[in-house]
């Protein structure tokens, strides 16, 4: 008999065999293992581990979205009878649909038994006395000016969270941390880099425009004219700054600005969450970010606000975002969905306000905290916050007259997201032998954040595309990273992550980028 536990439950499981075991007695053999997202190599010799291999899709609506599952060792080994447990949320039709987990499970054994464990659910409700923490604002926090935006985070500007590139990738890929645990030191960008990022600036800044006058003239026609803009920090930040300057400039309004943390795979800071309920209207909330990827915090985020109102939390919130570029075609509401460079996507704190990405450790944020953030005032000398912003501010009128035409086409269009960009992940996942959609990243402001935050493997750029992969070929060749040019890509680049990490996928000298 096998008792078959579901990925991490795996403790009721291994319970319940060693209950079997006592129960049967010297005449029944008991064997546990559990099912897993981790593809493995079956190889049918003797000897070796893993023997067998069965394939069956997703059955627990994970935030990551769809993809296969696999269970080892199964098939051919003679079992009578196969206990599966999951717990009620993995209790899907998907299980029990023609291809998934129990059918696979059937073609093997003489039986198969379903045992269901109930989902954990918190039941201890927020206390509604507790004080909400307020707004982080420059130039206390940030660099940019107090009014441009309120951060629902909390200072952890004076804690040591930073790591080596290499070090995080290891804890990542093995389960050993979360990326939100710590944050990768802040690439310091070398004069060639920073003349690269300014010539980007100059030849992008009236596209970038346009692109933030058309979805704030969309979220204006369609989300009411006084919405509250909340940026997903940090790439959503500058985005949502320039969206208020638009609605400022062009219509003479003052919107509410916030940045709210969301972390994949944990969710929406629900505090953050809490404190935008207790001082507007759900309904007026639009979420901003800077572009999507494959759409893995669009998923995100619409999981974690029915998350948040299930567990009792303010009703009301929209989590339709609004973004600057919408290359994977994930989005209603977008700028523009074409995959150009966004100079704000070249470096990190430095043109962000001097803010850290967010960061979630249960040492560090309490239940009733603010996801945390660091303000890297010491980098104030190379900060170009501020300057990103006024360049593409200046264009504003220049672009007003294309913008109103581009907005009123939109408005009438079919906007329906497609997931183009997801299935061609998942087949640039198939195809390259990495089977973790985790470990792809699409379009140049994702490759751009592989090449200075993670380990790369190598790097896919569209054939014939120019200009704007200019900084993502200079940041390649300083990491010794390949770039292979490739046909039918629906983004301009994508980076793929080392799938097995090694420190020397760093560089011949150890460090994350040359010089750093």
């Amino acid at each position: 008999m096998l008792v078959l536990g579901f990925e991490e439950l795996m403790y009721a499981p291994l319970r319940l065999g060693t209950a079997l075991e006592e129960a049967l007695g010297s005449g029944a053999e008991v064997r546990y293992s559990t099912t897993t997202r981790s593809p493995v190599l079956a190889v049918d010799d003797p000897g070796y581990a893993i023997r067998t291999r069965l394939v069956f899709p997703a059955h627990d609506a994970p935030a990551d979205g769809p993809g296969d599952r696999y269970a080892y060792n199964v098939a051919g080994a003679g079992f009578d009878a196969v206990v599966a447990v999951v717990d009620s949320t993995a209790d899907t039709p998907e299980l029990h649909a023609p291809e998934g987990l129990l059918a696979r499970l059937a073609a093997h054994t003489g039986q198969v038994l379903l045992a269901v464990v109930p989902s954990y659910t918190p039941t201890t409700p927020v206390q509604e006395s507790a004080v909400l923490p307020e707004p982080l604002r420059g130039p206390d926090f940030s660099s940019y000016a107090p009014e441009d935006v309120g951060w629902l985070l909390q200072d952890l500007s004076d804690t040591e969270l930073e790591a080596p590139t290499e070090e995080r990738e290891e804890a990542i890929q093995s389960g050993g941390a979360h990326y939100a645990e710590s944050l990768p030191v802040e690439y310091q960008p070398s004069a060639e880099y920073q003349a690269l990022f300014s010539a980007a600036l100059e030849t992008s800044a009236a596209r970038i425009a346009r692109a933030v006058g058309t979805v704030t003239e969309t979220v204006l026609a369609e989300r009411g004219p006084r919405p509250v803009l909340v940026s997903l920090a940090r790439a959503g930040t500058p985005v949502g700054v320039l969206m208020r300057r638009w609605a400022r400039h062009r219509h003479g309004l003052d919107l509410p600005h916030y940045a709210i943390s969301i972390v994949r795979g944990r969710g929406i800071d629900a505090t953050a969450l809490r404190w935008l309920a207790a001082h507007h209207d759900p309904a007026d909330v639009v979420f901003v970010d800077g572009w999507t990827g494959k759409g893995a915090i669009t998923r995100e985020l619409a999981a974690a606000i029915e998350e948040f109102e299930a567990s009792g939390g303010p009703a009301g919130f929209d989590p339709e975002i609004a973004v600057l570029a919408d290359p994977g075609g994930c989005v209603r509401t977008y700028g523009t969905r074409e995959d150009f460079l966004i100079p704000s996507a070249c470096l990190n704190s430095t043109v962000s306000g001097l803010i850290s990405r967010t960061v979630l450790r249960a040492d560090l944020v309490g239940p009733n905290d603010f996801h945390g953030g660091k303000f890297y005032r010491e980098l104030a000398e190379s900060d170009v916050s501020v300057r990103f912003l006024d360049t593409v501010a200046a264009r504003f009128d220049e672009v007003a007259g294309r913008v109103e035409d581009e907005a009123k086409e939109l408005l009438t269009a079919d906007r329906a997201p497609t997931w183009e960009g997801w299935a061609a992940v998942e087949r640039i996942s198939e195809e390259y032998g990495i089977h973790d959609v985790n470990l792809v990243k699409p379009g140049v402001g994702e490759t751009t954040r592989v090449l200075l935050r993670r380990v790369p493997w190598k790097i896919l750029a569209k054939r014939g595309a120019g200009a704007d992969l200019t900084h993502i070929r200079l940041l390649a060749e300083q990491r010794g990273v390949p770039v292979e040019e490739v046909d039918d890509l629906p983004y301009s680049c994508v980076g793929l992550i080392h799938p097995r990490y090694t420190r020397g996928a760093t560089g011949a000298d150890g460090k994350a980028v040359k010089g750093a």
